[in-house]
């Protein structure tokens, strides 16, 4: 996969094509270090003062990772390769000095970079960018979907663990204008609110109402497979209207399920109820489509994002993956508080789901999905 300046893909509609096409990646290649390379020594997150914003919790709760390998952390990833990098642009009423940092999350410390940009706002702004390479390593020409729905991901263990912290109200740009920083969140100290959203610019999610509890984010882990058991359609739906709500307007969502009436379910226009939008069962076919993982088979449901039609520019490609990630993040914690069994699903090929139902092809395609199941097995920090 030829990529240019800061690791990026020469043209990433090819890039996503390619990605969709049955073609298997070849053998794996080393994945580099872990962690990017900062300059300068590292340094510990001081303690928060009264009024700052607790830097050292808040990243804790969203991009550090609990053991010595790297492996757990808050944050899912495909293969758990982790390939998100973060930069801090720090101002006042954080523990740390205004600068841009450079953030290490094996070893939970920061590099200073650069002075802070003039008139920096208070509080941080996370702005993630990704090193291809550590995915490619796995997944070759297939990785591009998934360190766009990696980095949908880390915004959004950000954008909970600044809820979890009563912090101001964050602002996430998942915009896909730009192709670096690919994503950034801005967390203003407690009590502050972050700028007047603007037409074309921020993306405001709106989760659930209650904000998670700090222990809800640590404990978050994607469960092995199998994952059996219908959800109960009280559950399906709050997971459903929690991705639909968090995505925008670029996605539709939708989730297979079995017996006794297997087919395709959705929210209904007002969001109270689940209607059945087409008959039939899908889930072999999306086990297929979804890398040949034969498990999605027997999953409970399998809810989909879907939507960027193969003429999708870049801009395009990047919002509804990101967008994607962001929405399956929330969604998976959903899905916890209702006791429910859940794995994402980054992977698919060939997932022309609107010409599976009938519709013209290219138009409407598999994004990103999320197993669900109502049977527990133990978990791990995988997708």
């Amino acid at each position: 996969m030829e990529h240019t300046r800061d690791d990026l893909p020469a043209d990433l509609v090819a890039a996503l094509a390619r990605a969709r096409s049955p073609e298997r990646p070849g053998p794996d290649t080393p994945a580099g270090p872990a962690v990017r390379d900062w300059p300068g020594p590292p340094r510990p997150i001081p303690e928060a003062g009264p009024a700052d914003l607790d830097l050292r919790a808040l990243l804790r709760l969203s991009l550090a990772a609990s053991d010595a390998s790297g492996r757990l952390r808050p944050t899912p990833s495909a293969g758990a390769l982790h390939p998100v990098d973060t930069e801090l642009v720090v101002g006042p009423g954080c523990p740390l000095p205004p600068g841009r940092y450079g953030y290490d999350p094996l070893r939970h410390r920061v590099h200073g970079l650069a002075p802070a940009p003039a008139a920096t706002p208070p509080g941080v702004t996370a702005e993630f960018s990704v090193t291809a390479r550590r995915t490619a390593s796995h997944y070759g020409h297939r990785a591009w979907p998934l360190l766009l729905l990696d980095t949908g991901h880390a915004a959004a263990a950000l954008f909970l663990a600044a809820r979890a912290l009563g912090a101001g109200e964050p602002e996430v740009r998942l915009d896909g204008l730009a192709g670096s920083p690919l994503a950034t969140v801005r967390v203003p100290p407690p009590g502050r609110r972050g700028p007047v959203h603007r037409a074309g610019g921020a993306h405001r999610a709106r989760p659930a109402a209650d904000a998670p509890a700090p222990h809800e984010l640590l404990a978050r882990r994607s469960t092995p497979p199998p994952l059996r058991g219908t959800p109960p359609p009280q559950a399906l739906r709050a997971v459903l209207t929690t991705a639909a709500r968090a995505s925008g307007g670029d996605l539709r969502w939708c989730a297979a399920v079995g017996a006794p009436r297997p087919g395709l379910i959705e929210p209904a226009a007002d969001g109270t109820e689940l209607r059945r939008c087409a008959a039939g069962e899908a889930r072999p076919t999306l086990a297929a489509w979804a890398a040949g993982q034969a498990w999605l088979a027997e999953a409970g449901a399998v809810l989909l994002a879907h939507g960027c039609p193969a003429d999708a520019d870049a801009p395009h490609i990047r919002r509804t993956h990101l967008r994607a990630g962001f929405a399956v993040h929330l969604a998976h914690l959903t899905a916890l508080r209702h006791r429910l069994a859940a794995r994402p699903v980054g992977s698919w090929q060939q997932a022309d789901l609107g010409a599976a139902l009938g519709a013209a092809p290219g138009r409407d395609w598999i994004v990103h999905g999320l197993a669900l199941g109502t049977l527990h097995a133990d978990e791990e920090n995988t997708t």
